[in-house]
């Protein structure tokens, strides 16, 4: 699903960090982009609908080297998360390499997260992914607040498989960039099992 740029030497990755309405995944996008090199990302670009944004920009991380002369460029998205932007959330997950699952710990949130994760599954399946085999992590956001459901809770409800997880507070920036980093490890991973024969597109 990543494409090679022959011209610049680079391979390009999308992460999508999905998940339901406003759990937190403008935020991590916002902290990620403040907090890395302006030599090394690119515009961040927002797409404004009634109720949410979806974000995007791209970055190269320095410290991740190369993989056979190519630096490795991520493509970061968030998801709408209002369940009424179904089509805009399929349609961003079209060519995805990795995928952060985040989670709002809010107790009240619990049946909203499971709903989320159903449909993450759901339009993976209908875009001819097979949903075991795209890296994911799991970000409990929101730790923070007092009425959260314990990760335990979290854990046994939405990660039965036992994938990554990370506990955030993301408005602070705690867990962003360890959820960012496993995802992307999983991801480079991936990658250099199969960059024998990379796509040059989408």
């Amino acid at each position: 699903m990543s494409f090679v740029n022959y011209h610049s030497k680079e391979v390009n990755c999308k992460i999508v960090f999905y998940g339901p309405g406003l759990g937190g995944k403008t935020t991590n996008i916002q902290y990620v982009y403040q907090k890395t090199s302006g030599d090394n990302k690119g515009k961040i670009i927002s797409l404004n609908t009634e109720n949410e944004r979806t974000l995007f920009f791209d970055f190269l991380p320095l410290d991740l080297g190369e993989i056979r002369g190519f630096r490795t460029r991520f493509h970061l998205y968030t998801v709408p998360g209002q369940v009424f932007y179904e089509a805009s959330r399929k349609l961003i997950l079209r060519g995805v390499d990795g995928i952060v699952f985040v989670a709002d710990s809010q107790l009240e949130k619990m049946e909203s997260n499971l709903e989320s994760l159903k449909s993450l599954d759901r339009n993976l399946r209908e875009l001819g992914y097979d949903p075991e085999r795209i890296p994911l992590v799991f970000q409990w956001n929101k730790r923070d607040l007092p009425n959260i459901s314990p990760v335990e809770d979290l854990e046994k409800q939405l990660n039965c498989e036992g994938k990554p997880s990370f506990s955030a507070v993301a408005c602070e920036g705690t867990g962003v960039f360890e959820t960012l980093k496993s995802v992307t490890k999983m991801v480079l991973m991936n990658l250099k099992g199969g960059l024998q024969s990379p796509t040059a597109s989408r």
